[in-house]
């Protein structure tokens, strides 16, 4: 799915299993940014479901909140905390931290979110429309080619190079292989 990730509209529609169980789908969308932290949205899911003593949340939907943060039965604790820091991400860089996240198989549910972006900030170079797009910039920037030679230069296998060692694609973002 190519869309932008837009933290500052993660929502979670919350029931509970025991209303699911007895046919009632009766719950809620809450907005995240309705909350400073963990403690309170659970606060509001203890209101919003009053009329069970022991309330055991039912998760069954949400949109805006990345993977591995959210199953139908928990919400990760330091959600808060990686939405926040993902919005501090600029918008165009949201989808490709989760690109890179998912290839490089780094779980936002678990590791340090800040030591993440860094990271990724350290290996994303950019969006392109192919691999020889990005090999034409390579030259660009890098060598001092001569017109005559630039017309000559062959970007496709340069790019198959490039790609095959130390960068890889996809959705037209490029990465540092690391």
């Amino acid at each position: 799915m190519t869309h932008q990730l837009n933290i500052t509209e993660a929502r979670v529609y919350v029931g509970t299993f025991h209303k699911y169980n007895t046919g009632s789908l009766y719950g809620k969308w809450l907005e995240l940014s309705d909350y400073s932290d963990i403690e309170e949205f659970y606060s509001a899911c203890k209101e919003l479901h009053v009329d069970e003593e022991y309330p055991e949340y039912m998760f069954q939907d949400y949109e805006n909140i990345p993977n591995g943060l959210i199953s139908e039965y928990s919400i990760n604790e330091n959600i808060f905390e990686v939405l926040e820091a993902i919005e501090d991400l600029d918008m165009n860089h949201r989808r490709p931290f989760l690109i890179w996240c998912d290839n490089r198989s780094r779980d936002v549910s678990t590791e340090d979110i800040y030591n993440l972006i860094s990271s990724f900030e350290e290996d994303y170079q950019g969006e392109y429309d192919d691999e020889e797009d990005f090999a034409r910039e390579i030259v660009e920037e890098l060598y001092d080619l001569p017109p005559i030679a630039k017309q000559y230069f062959d970007y496709e296998s340069f790019a198959r190079d490039l790609f095959m060692t130390d960068y890889w694609i996809e959705e037209g973002y490029v990465f540092r292989e690391s």
